[in-house]
């Protein structure tokens, strides 16, 4: 599993943040040299057109915001963290986990473009963050998929009730609903391991979830 990048995927609301915390914690315990990392970086200058833009200093509606501008802003702090916090670690091969990622511009972003421009955007995507900026590429993908009403119910509980809290993302069902459509499709497209976070209703356990997760790191050579 060395010299490796794991990234775990999810809307707003899916569990992600846990399931990181969850397998970093895991990974320690187990002594598999590592580092983590998540995304954006808001701790530092790098994110800051980031935090305007979910902020909605450039418009309260996301959809306004230019896709290649917008992933712009999030590729800029992926580049800044990987040559101050990670490229060594990666390159002396650590095993490398993270929240979000590159993948994560083809969920938010590639929705702003029509359906039939998907297949250019994530053509653009990989060149320009992976060929150009020269971010290493994913070895394994994992999207959580949790249903957007029982995501919605989460994020509110998260935030206590208070709707204010959520940026521009979380605060948009209907584009929520269209995130999780792009999602699919590019996990269909570029062979990411889909893990289903609810049966029904209901989220599955945490454990349930975490299991699966562990089960694709440990498939990986």
């Amino acid at each position: 599993m060395h010299n490796k990048l794991v990234v775990i995927e999810g809307l707003d609301g899916s569990g992600k943040s846990t399931q990181f915390e969850i397998i970093d914690s895991i990974l320690e315990q187990n002594n598999i040299p590592h580092k983590s990392i998540s995304f954006p970086d808001y701790d530092k200058p790098s994110s800051a057109l980031v935090k305007m833009y979910l902020n909605g200093d450039f418009s309260k509606n996301a959809k306004d915001v230019n896709a290649y501008a917008a992933s712009s802003f999030y590729a800029v702090d992926r580049y800044a963290s990987f040559k101050l916090y990670w490229e060594d670690a990666y390159n002396s091969g650590k095993l490398i986990l993270a929240s979000r990622y590159v993948t994560s511009n083809a969920i938010y972003q590639m929705v702003k473009c029509d359906k039939s421009e998907w297949d250019e955007y994530l053509k653009w995507l990989s060149d320009y963050e992976y060929k150009k900026l020269g971010l290493p590429k994913p070895d394994l993908v994992i999207f959580l998929d949790m249903p957007i009403e029982i995501s919605q119910k989460l994020l509110s509980k998260r935030y206590n009730g208070d709707e204010n809290k959520k940026d521009i993302h979380e605060i948009d069902v209907e584009y929520l609903k269209n995130c999780r459509e792009t999602a699919l499709y590019t996990a269909k497209h570029q062979n990411w391991k889909i893990i289903k976070c609810a049966e029904g209703n209901n989220p599955i356990s945490i454990d349930n979830i975490t299991n699966k997760i562990i089960n694709e790191i440990q498939k990986l050579k």
